[in-house]
């Protein structure tokens, strides 16, 4: 089961550099749970994001940095990088090079996700899309 598991957190990379939203058919349950608050559950509402997601950065790549796998969890920490090229969620097409990383926690059922938590570095990405200003970096201590 480790293994298949380990092979559908590689084929989530195929699905995402193939620009393949129609993929969630194979890879996702059909009563598919997503905890990340942007996308609703099931397959329906993930392709609709991946449809968008594909417009936005229709050069979009991923890279599979880390897996691992126990029992029926898999964890992927992925990278990507694309260009801004049409709407992201309100933020018109800024033609700005973005790199983004998540962090994807999946249950797995029956051969595919069934359940889905992640962390997203979305400040990072806003700020580079110019909707958030840039940290200044760090703060100098206060001299005594």
């Amino acid at each position: 089961m480790t293994q298949d598991n380990i092979k559908l957190a590689r084929d989530f990379v195929t699905m995402v550099n193939e620009r393949d939203a129609d993929a969630v058919d194979r890879l996702l349950t059909s009563d598919y749970i997503d905890h990340n608050v942007m996308i609703e559950n099931g397959r329906e509402a993930n392709r609709a994001f991946w449809v968008e997601f594909f417009t936005a950065f229709p050069d979009v790549t991923a890279t599979l940095e880390d897996v691992v796998a126990s029992g029926d969890r898999v964890v992927g920490r992925y990278s990507y990088t694309g260009t801004h090229q049409g709407p992201f969620f309100g933020v018109e097409a800024t033609g700005r090079p973005v790199q983004m990383r998540t962090i994807d926690i999946w249950r797995v059922e029956d051969g595919r996700f069934a359940e889905h938590w992640d962390e997203i570095n979305l400040l990072d990405l806003l700020q580079q899309l110019g909707v958030i200003p840039a940290s200044p970096g760090p703060v100098a201590e206060p001299a005594s």
